[in-house]
């Protein structure tokens, strides 16, 4: 079985390059296609404080794909891990998956803060963030991975 989709949209601005880390002040926007959506498609949106940006990494490519295990950043003092308990871009699928803040509406775009996507990448999906979709109870991770995510929104 197998699935197309089509973007919305795609990532306007914002860094050009896919860096691992400091992502947490980069300003983007999402521009909405203007043949699929008016603005009314986004109605509503500036009402919530932050987004969930769903967007496909499409600069990896056929070769990089990971379906096995991998040290996280290929740092071989990090775990052994599988593709499904990481969150790099070289997924099976491709796809990406950042919460971010909420800047601005207008018309078919929407300004946020903190999107690890680069200028041009095609936007799947978005979603408002609501409290009622968070975890519910306590999360748990593992220590590499706080180790990871150090200096990911801020720098290092």
């Amino acid at each position: 079985m197998s699935f197309t989709l089509t973007p919305i949209g795609h990532v306007r601005g914002g860094r050009a390059d896919a860096i691992d880390d400091d992502w947490g002040a980069s300003r983007a926007t999402i521009a909405l296609d203007p043949d699929q959506f008016t603005p009314d498609a986004l109605a509503g949106l500036a009402d919530f404080s932050h987004a969930e940006v769903i967007f496909l990494f499409d600069k990896v490519p056929d070769d990089k794909i990971e379906t096995g295990a991998r040290h996280p950043r290929n740092r071989a003092d990090w775990p052994l891990v599988g593709i499904f308990a990481q969150r790099g871009k070289n997924r099976p699928n491709r796809i990406g998956l950042t919460t971010c803040r909420i800047v601005a509406v207008d018309g078919l775009s929407v300004e946020v803060e903190g999107l690890d996507a680069i200028d041009g990448t095609p936007v799947l999906d978005i979603k408002p963030v609501m409290v009622e979709f968070l975890p519910r109870g306590d999360v748990r991770q593992p220590g590499w991975s706080h180790e990871l995510m150090q200096g990911y929104w801020v720098k290092p």
